[in-house]
């Protein structure tokens, strides 16, 4: 009885710490038999939480930067103005 394989395409994923060498690394990995495709992606940097002691979700991280670009942001120009808003 004969028995026949068939590939199953695969990624790997590499991190590597010195950016400067991200040309070097992809050339050398695209080198490698088999190696059909190599794509660079920057990884955006995770909040630490120390009080939970884990990192930020995905969610949470994208919260935060809309924050940080305005987006959602409602600005007053008075405290009399936010309570008049609120309703109080």
């Amino acid at each position: 009885m004969e028995t026949t394989t068939t590939a199953v395409p695969g990624q790997l994923l590499v991190s590597i710490s010195d950016m400067s060498m991200l040309r070097d690394i992809k050339k050398a990995i695209s080198m490698v038999r088999g190696v059909t495709k190599v794509k660079a992606q920057r990884i955006k940097p995770r909040l630490y939480d120390p009080e939970t002691g884990k990192y930020l979700n995905e969610e949470t991280m994208k919260v935060i930067e809309d924050a940080h670009n305005g987006i959602g942001v409602t600005h007053y120009n008075s405290l009399q103005d936010f309570y008049k808003e609120m309703g109080l």
